[in-house]
């Protein structure tokens, strides 16, 4: 569906659009001087650890917390300072928030009533359908499991019709198993209906799981923002290397560039890194490689990887997690890296202290500036 100029579809859905949001406690700022447009429509993330600033950036949006400066705009309507309630915004909540005195049909039609809403009963019904808890309208909260709940609470914010859904960390409260099914949950409700939703949380399978976009949260600024395979494919920040998922990070020095590739001197082997995915251009640098993407053989068996090759490692921990192996090996220069091998049993696993060579191919490599920190986000993830 088309976005007009003003941030507005055809449909009526508007944009959300923060500009310079900022927003100072006694003794932090918490958000930082916040630009973000999350178009009409979208399903967002809002991803980083805790105190990074994503959920006083939600609780802003929602009206639950005052800007100190900067602004808030639907479309054109500025809602920056507006009460809660006059916000064509609803929130999710890890709690869920239900009434427990009502049954569900009633949970659901409890804000339709409020505003005098007209066709009650067949906005209710088609929201229990949308949420498959048709047969569960007249149960009490206190009967339902915990994803029934939260499909409650998703139909109770949607039968509003806002313009955005915000998602507190939804699903914090659902063990692994249930919470991996709700993202798929989640994501087909928000394809169903077409709304805005914004979601708040520190689990990064649960962002890339759901999100069409994720802006990735850092000390109230935004590190790093777009699709969940750029961002893990190509992170521009040690930062977002160590949070999204794991990385290799090796130093080298920048040789120069050849083409369309940028040429590092890596501990004596000179790799090669794809221009677009090179952000440094001389002196230092991280060479970052994302633990799926090494082969690991034997030491002077063949490896189906050209390109960036190294001998003389050691496997120094092993670990079987089922789909995979995860190898540490322990490199000529003393660095450990971490191999994960897909099981898929065309060899037996590699032992501690097996002499090994690792290789990885040029394309799935990226360059980082030395500047950063490279434990940045190591210990938040």
């Amino acid at each position: 569906m088309s976005q007009a100029a003003n941030g507005q579809r055809a449909d009526g859905s508007r944009s959300l659009r923060l500009s310079k949001l900022t927003k100072e406690f006694a003794a932090f700022t918490a958000v930082k001087s916040l630009d973000l447009e999350v178009p009409a429509g979208s399903f967002f993330a809002l991803l980083g650890p805790s105190g990074c600033g994503k959920t006083t950036t939600l609780r802003m949006v929602a009206g639950l917390e005052t800007p100190t400066s900067g602004s808030i705009h639907l479309g054109d309507l500025d809602v920056t300072y507006e009460k809660p309630y006059r916000r064509p915004v609803n929130t999710v909540f890890q709690n869920y928030a239900l009434f427990p005195h009502l049954d569900i049909y009633e949970n659901v039609a409890f804000g339709l009533r409020r505003r005098g809403g007209k066709e009650v009963d067949r906005q209710v019904r088609e929201m229990l359908d949308l949420v498959e808890l048709t047969t569960q309208a007249r149960k009490k909260p206190p009967q339902l499991s915990g994803g029934q709940q939260q499909r409650v609470a998703l139909a109770r914010a949607l039968i509003n019709r806002p313009d955005v859904l915000l998602l507190d960390e939804p699903l914090g409260a659902l063990d692994l198993k249930l919470r991996r099914s709700m993202q798929l949950e989640i994501k087909r409700i928000q394809t169903e209906v077409g709304l805005t939703f914004v979601h708040v949380t520190h689990d990064q399978e649960e962002a890339m799981t759901m999100a069409d976009t994720i802006a990735v949260m850092n000390a109230g600024v935004i590190e790093q923002m777009g699709s969940p395979d750029e961002l893990y494919e190509n992170p521009r920040t040690t930062f977002v290397a160590n949070f999204l998922g794991q990385s290799n990070l090796i130093a080298g020095t920048i040789v120069g560039r050849d083409g369309d590739v940028v040429k590092v001197d890596m501990e004596g082997t000179v790799v090669s890194i794809p221009a677009e995915r090179a952000h440094a251009d001389a002196g230092k640098g991280w060479v970052g490689i994302r633990p799926e993407k090494v082969l690991i053989a034997p030491a002077g068996e063949p490896i189906n990887a050209p390109g960036n090759h190294m001998t003389g490692g050691v496997v120094t921990d092993v670990s079987f997690v089922g789909v995979s192996t995860q190898y540490l090996v322990r490199m000529p220069w003393g660095q450990e890296l971490m191999v994960f091998e897909q099981n898929t049993g065309h060899r037996a696993m590699l032992a501690p202290g097996t002499h090994v060579d690792v290789s990885w191919r040029p394309e799935f490599a990226f360059l980082l500036d030395a500047s950063q920190d490279v434990n940045a986000g190591i210990e938040e993830a």
